[in-house]
C-alpha cells in the first residue's frame, strides 16, 4: 500500500496555485487544519474559492486568509462572529454562497460519492430556493423545485473541489483517519469532496480497520504535526468560570 506521509505542510501544499478551490474541515475552531492553512498563507496564494461550514474567526482558521484578501469566494452555512467576513459580504467585496448546514454537508458527501445532485426540503420557500440572496456583487439565482408525494423539494448540486484540507487525531501511513469527538464535524465530508485531500494529523500510528472513520482512499497526503502543533487548539468562547 502507498505511504502517503509527506515531510511538511509546506511540501504538502507546494503545488497549490492561485485560483484553487478548497473544501476545509472544521466547525468554528474545532477540528480546523490550522497548520495547513498557515502553509497556504506562507505560499501567498490568492483568489481562492473555499467551501467550509464557516470561514474561521477573526485572526483564526480561514480568517487568516480572509483578512489578507486571499479568498475570493466562500460557500458556507453561516457568517458566525467573523466581523471581517460580515464586512466583506455587506460591502460586496466577497462572493458568498450561504447554504443550509445540512445541505452543505450533503453536497460535500454527494460530491465524494459521485452523486451530481439531490433534492431536499431544506430551503424551500426561502431565498435559498427562490433566489435573490446577496452574494457580494450580485444575487443568487433561483433553484429548481419539484414536488414529490405532495411535498416540495429544492435541487442542490454536489460540491467537489481541487483540494481538501482536514485535521484528524490519528492516522496511519496509508491515509486512514480517526477523528476526536466533535472535531470530526465537517472533516470527513470535506475530505470526500477534494480531488487531492491533505490531512494534518496529531498522531501517526497503526489503526484497527474497525476504528477508522474515513478510509485512506479519500486521502492523498498526510502531514504529521509536531507535539507543539498538535496541542495548539483554539477556543472561540470560554464558558467555564472559577
Amino acid at each position: 500500500m502507498t505511504d502517503k506521509v509527506v515531510a511538511s505542510a509546506a511540501e504538502a501544499v507546494a503545488d497549490v496555485r492561485d485560483g484553487t478551490s478548497f473544501a476545509v474541515g472544521g466547525f468554528g475552531l474545532s477540528g480546523v487544519p490550522t497548520v495547513l492553512i498557515q502553509a497556504l498563507h506562507d505560499r501567498n496564494v490568492r483568489d481562492l474559492a473555499v467551501v467550509s461550514n464557516n470561514c474561521g474567526v477573526d485572526g483564526g482558521g480561514l480568517g487568516v486568509l480572509l483578512a489578507e484578501g486571499r479568498i475570493s469566494r466562500v460557500t458556507a452555512s453561516y457568517i458566525g462572529e467573523n466581523k471581517e467576513f460580515a464586512r466583506l459580504l455587506l460591502a460586496g467585496e466577497l462572493e458568498v454562497e450561504l447554504v443550509p448546514q445540512g445541505s452543505l454537508a450533503e453536497r460535500l458527501r454527494a460530491g465524494g460519492c459521485g452523486i451530481p445532485a439531490f433534492y431536499t426540503p431544506a430551503g424551500v420557500g426561502t431565498q435559498v430556493a427562490e433566489g435573490g440572496m446577496p452574494m457580494g456583487t450580485g444575487l443568487s439565482e433561483p433553484k429548481e423545485v419539484r414536488r414529490f408525494d405532495g411535498r416540495e423539494y429544492v435541487l442542490e448540486r454536489a460540491i467537489t473541489t481541487d483540494y481538501a484540507l482536514v485535521r484528524a487525531a490519528r492516522a496511519d501511513r496509508h491515509g486512514n483517519l480517526v477523528f476526536n469527538k466533535s472535531a470530526r464535524n465537517f472533516n470527513p465530508l470535506a475530505a470526500m469532496a477534494g480531488k487531492v485531500t491533505i490531512a494534518e494529523v496529531e498522531e501517526l500510528t497503526e489503526l484497527d480497520p474497525d476504528e477508522v472513520h474515513l478510509p485512506g482512499v479519500f486521502v492523498q497526503r498526510v502531514v504529521v504535526l509536531t507535539p507543539a502543533q498538535a496541542v495548539q487548539k483554539g477556543i472561540e468562547k470560554l464558558t467555564v468560570r472559577a
